[in-house]
């Protein structure tokens, strides 16, 4: 990993644990582009496997440098779980790390730790038209807004972002969520519809009664679709600032956002990193001990990512599992020793 300049680490720390822009690209919208526009494949992250080689993974996919996209990704990830002891898959493309594309090759094998997926729901409830329009124009917004648009204010238990057109959004979020706190609530458990399932968990963050919305939330951190997982997370991590005073009354379990971090898709592994981030603090001891018993194999993994913001959660909560001063981690960030600090680290932690 390159080294970063020290002046930078706080600008990069904030930016990780705010808010992100979706800007990875999944495979079914690259798919549909003409040959020539597909994005060239250079750098391959492959997590998750303890037993199955990179090597074969890779292989079963004809996949080196300079390879396109696989034409689906569905396809691929099925000939992953063909794979003896390999039980799920998941690829998740991202553009860049210094021009170069990546593709996110995520496995859970069998008998080793992993996110419990819920069935899809199957009832027909849906999202009244207001919200839906109001989510689709947050959407277009973000779409347009700069980095400094996208810095969050979480401290009411929900986000406002610094841009005016994207804040002004989100404040029609928090009426909706005051008029259709029992729809919100009844699409994210039990709608067949994914989006409105999605829509309903980032809205539902914006509730008055943040106490009673903290289940629902955290039970759609087990979502069968990744957006609504994502959104929850979100939403959760807002909650967990808010959580922090003891009058709130907001109770949140860190149990599923570990689990997350086992999972095959990236984006929950990132997602329950920095919840857990903002959580840690308040952790007990009892909490603490779950984490390194569940997930240092997988924190040690992401900490070892080439594109640094995807790295550099995982790289902070192992400082703080390993209880290293947040001068001492950064520190080390900052230097480009990576590799020598996280065996520094493993060391640590096995004692």
């Amino acid at each position: 990993m390159t080294p970063i300049a020290a002046g930078a680490l706080a600008t990069l720390v904030r930016a990780v644990l705010n808010f992100m822009r979706v800007i990875g690209v999944l495979l079914p919208l690259i798919v549909a582009l003409p040959a020539a526009a597909q994005p060239r494949l250079e750098l391959f992250e492959v997590f998750g496997n303890r037993r199955v080689s990179s090597e074969r993974i890779l292989k079963a996919l004809s996949l080196k440098p300079g390879a396109p996209l696989p034409k689906s990704r569905n396809e691929a990830e099925e000939i992953l779980e063909s794979i003896d002891g390999v039980t799920r898959a998941h690829l998740e493309a991202f553009c860049c790390e210094g021009g170069k594309s990546i593709l996110y090759i995520g496995i859970q094998e069998r008998g080793q730790p992993g996110l419990e997926l819920l069935s899809p729901p199957s009832g027909d409830v849906l999202l009244p038209p207001e919200i839906v329009s109001v989510y689709d124009d947050f959407t277009q917004a973000l779409g347009r807004a700069s980095e400094e648009d996208l810095v969050e204010d979480l401290t009411a238990g929900h986000s406002l972002m610094r841009g005016v057109a994207l804040r002004t959004i989100q404040q029609r979020f928090l009426g909706l969520a005051e008029l259709h706190p029992t729809v919100l609530r009844e699409v994210l458990r039990d709608s067949a519809d994914e989006d409105h399932r999605a829509i309903a968990a980032y809205v539902l963050g914006y509730a008055k009664d943040k106490a009673a919305i903290t289940q629902d939330l955290q039970r759609a951190l087990r979502d069968p679709a990744q957006l609504v997982r994502t959104n929850a997370a979100r939403a959760l991590k807002a909650l967990a600032i808010l959580a922090a005073k003891p009058e709130s009354g907001i109770q949140i379990s860190t149990t599923w956002f570990v689990e997350m971090l086992n999972a095959p898709a990236l984006t929950d592994r990132l997602e329950g990193a920095r919840a857990l981030l903002t959580l840690f603090d308040s952790m007990s001891d009892q909490t603490r001990a779950h984490l390194r018993d569940r997930a240092l194999p997988a924190l040690f993994e992401m900490a070892r990512f080439r594109h640094l913001p995807h790295a550099l959660p995982a790289f902070l909560l192992l400082g703080k599992v390993a209880e290293l001063p947040d001068g001492e981690v950064e520190e080390a960030w900052s230097s480009g020793g990576h590799e020598a600090f996280l065996e520094k680290l493993r060391r640590s932690l096995r004692r």
